[in-house]
């Protein structure tokens, strides 16, 4: 599986990215606005437990963002259960030298045609970005995710509490704009 976009490819994480995944991954404003399982420092042994675990997924829900034939960025889906069984959270980062080009908002937008068209049960996708993160924000909006709401203290990160917005689109919107 393999989605050739614009400005990047999506695929699966593979045996042999784990030197660029650290390379990426190994970087404090990086993990900055990441959750806390996202490891800080980033090491080849975090590396190497992600490519085992990661290509085990069918079909895939958790990809690399490939540039120029290298892994320098990860994104996925984290689909809901039980009544939320039609949602799922879409999360992305990418390496700090490739921010800023356009990348992530390809990325998002492929990996939102991949979900609707690969799991028929989604009618929506969402992502929760920190408040104070104006270039994530950006991205779901480059991307068609509409603001939904804002979560007054709804995140802890390095011990202050932090408030998040809350992105989403719906199978019915990605069509209208098709």
């Amino acid at each position: 599986m393999r989605i050739s976009l614009e400005r990047c490819v999506l695929r699966p994480w593979r045996e042999g990215d784990q030197e660029s995944l650290v390379r990426q991954a190994d970087n404090p404003r990086v993990a900055q606005h990441l959750r806390d399982r996202f490891p800080q420092p980033y090491t080849l042994a975090d590396a190497n437990a992600w490519i085992a675990r990661a290509p085990a997924e069918s079909p895939a829900m958790n990809l690399a963002i490939e540039v120029e034939e290298q892994a320098v960025g990860g994104i996925g889906l984290m689909p809901g259960s039980d009544i939320h069984r039609v949602s799922a959270e879409v999360g992305y980062w990418l390496g700090e030298q490739f921010w800023g080009r356009g990348i992530a908002t390809c990325a998002l937008r492929g990996i939102t045609q991949y979900a609707f068209q690969e799991f028929s049960v989604l009618n929506r996708l969402f992502a929760y970005v920190d408040a104070n993160h104006p270039a994530s924000i950006r991205v779901l909006q480059k991307a068609g995710y509409r603001l939904e709401g804002k979560l007054l203290g709804g995140a802890i990160k390095r011990g202050e509490i932090v408030d998040q917005f809350l992105y989403a689109t719906t199978r019915g919107e990605l069509l209208k704009g098709l």
